[in-house]
């Protein structure tokens, strides 16, 4: 099996996975009424922004691999949709990162300041946000010269063999010929690869620098704030029984925003070297390791929530159960008697 072929077989099997577990985590937060806080309903967003991922980005980074001949933005549109989901699990983890400063820093006003609807503005902001960072390619900044170079005679043989039939059936003496310059981004046909449509320069100084490593330094700013808070009011007896929960929050969230570094961060190292160091030459493996450990993450982030926190962990389980009875045996969910055995305190 080749290279591309294991990535293909990797990818598919990961994009099941993270669509399976991040379905299986929204209708866990659907069903259960006890989880509908404000900090489960964000887990929620970024569970909908993994299913994405599995859903659309995992399918055009398989399509980019395939080096199909299309038009230059059939090739694009392919390329944007990763950026546009990635850039929305940036900004959900950086809302849960500033929802739970708030929750620990001012608690007598969290429920003022923090409201839900408030939250979800907040996250179509998020993702109109996102949608202008990840189709900025689409409106300008592209690799158009590169993909032009790339490109074949523009042939359109679907067109060509219906009006080879029309002529035939004697309404045309001859094919009608479209006159269409080669030359044409829009029109033009090449081989689709990410590279030859998306600029280093966007995905480097633009996606990496701004909108991704930024982002990320002020998640940790506000986690080292968080746990600055702790620290200092640890040997109160009030904190110490009020924050316990939030406090333990806030070290699963932080543990996932430093796996989103981890899984992330490799594949824009690589950007950078490839735009820094064109006369470096990578292994072509090393990209599709890089791609599919940024994947990854997708099906990381629900498996970390639900271990660290118990509840949210029970209500999985049982929705999992619940979920399998049904598959295999109609009756078993009247049977069951798995069901969500805790209690919520917290907002």
């Amino acid at each position: 099996m080749g290279a591309d072929s294991l990535f293909i077989v990797l990818e598919a099997t990961l994009a099941v996975g993270v669509i399976s577990m991040n379905l299986l985590v929204c209708a866990t937060v659907y069903l259960h009424k006890e989880l509908r806080t404000l900090t489960n309903y964000l887990i929620a967003c970024l569970a909908l922004a993994d299913l994405s991922v599995g859903a659309l980005a995992v399918p055009c980074s398989i399509l980019l691999t395939l080096d199909l001949t299309v038009c230059f933005y059939g090739c694009l549109l392919l390329a944007c949709f990763p950026l546009i989901t990635t850039q929305f699990s940036v900004f959900v983890l950086l809302a849960i990162a500033i929802n739970t400063h708030l929750k620990i820093r001012q608690p007598s006003r969290y429920s003022i300041l923090v409201t839900k609807k408030r939250v979800t503005l907040a996250i179509a902001f998020c993702w109109i946000l996102a949608l202008i960072i990840g189709f900025t390619p689409v409106m300008g900044w592209n690799s158009s010269g590169t993909f032009v170079a790339l490109t074949t005679n523009f042939t359109i043989p679907a067109e060509r063999s219906i009006l080879r039939e029309i002529s035939l059936l004697g309404f045309f003496p001859r094919p009608f010929k479209v006159m269409i310059p080669a030359n044409h981004s829009w029109t033009s046909v090449a081989p689709c690869s990410f590279r030859s449509v998306i600029s280093f320069n966007y995905m480097v100084y633009f996606m990496f620098f701004c909108w991704t490593l930024l982002p990320l330094l002020v998640m940790l700013g506000i986690y080292t704030d968080s746990f600055r808070i702790v620290r200092q009011y640890f040997n109160s007896q009030q904190f110490r029984s009020a924050k316990r929960s939030e406090i333990q929050t806030a070290k699963t969230l932080f543990l996932m925003v430093g796996l989103f570094c981890l899984c992330w961060l490799p594949l824009n190292v690589v950007n950078s070297l490839v735009f820094f160091c064109p006369a470096c030459s990578l292994p072509s493996w090393l990209g599709n390791l890089v791609v599919v450990l940024s994947h990854l993450n997708s099906l990381i982030n629900p498996m970390v929530y639900a271990l660290r926190k118990k509840d949210f962990g029970n209500a999985l389980r049982a929705v999992f159960v619940r979920v399998m009875c049904a598959a295999k045996y109609k009756s078993c969910i009247s049977k069951s008697k798995v069901g969500p055995v805790f209690h919520m305190t917290s907002p």
